[in-house]
């Protein structure tokens, strides 16, 4: 069976969009950004915020809100219902270590009938210090050898896995410059 490593945020629920809604809007009411104006990833400056003060409201929203109150997108749920066992699945994805396991709740909660293994290479964050096994999730997957297929939001991890001969697609987000919707994407997995 082919493997299909999945990002989490922003490929299988919306994050970006939540959070901005849901955590900086409300405490910021002059931010004038929408989802649509976020050209860039992280952020920070699109916002008016400095890259840590990002990165804090980011984390505030997963300890308060990322497991009760953060829905899967709807086409990934459609999807995995419809061909989630003709695959094999795991997750990479980048999160702060100590939010890791929040986010593998959150996947377990919605695609644990599907995805079995969950990875991470975690997000830096001022004043951690951590062993780098893996400096990028191409390294990870270079080392773990069995994923045929990524799907990530970020333009960089796509390019790196194709350079390393696996498929990859690129969610569509402002940030990516990706034209389309989530379920053409989705749509295009099934022909792979």
């Amino acid at each position: 069976m082919t493997t299909i490593a999945w990002d989490v945020d922003d490929v299988l629920n919306d994050l970006m969009g939540a959070w901005l809604r849901e955590e900086w809007q409300p405490a910021h009411p002059s931010c004038a950004a929408s989802y649509g104006d976020l050209r860039s990833n992280p952020p920070h400056e699109v916002i008016g915020a400095e890259l840590d003060e990002y990165l804090a409201s980011l984390d505030s929203f997963r300890h308060s809100r990322y497991l009760d109150q953060l829905q899967p997108l709807p086409e990934a749920v459609e999807w995995f219902e419809r061909n989630g066992d003709r695959y094999r699945h795991i997750v990479l994805t980048s999160v702060p270590v100590r939010y890791a396991p929040t986010s593998a709740s959150w996947v377990l909660r919605h695609f644990g009938r599907w995805i079995r293994s969950f990875n991470f290479v975690p997000s830096k964050r001022s004043g951690e210090s951590l062993p780098e096994y893996d400096g990028s999730k191409q390294d990870f997957l270079s080392w773990f050898g069995k994923a045929e297929v990524l799907v990530d939001d970020h333009p960089g991890n796509v390019e790196a896995a194709r350079k390393a001969g696996l498929n990859a697609l690129l969610m569509p987000r402002p940030w990516n410059g990706a034209n389309g919707a989530a379920r053409e994407t989705f749509k295009e997995l099934e022909s792979l």
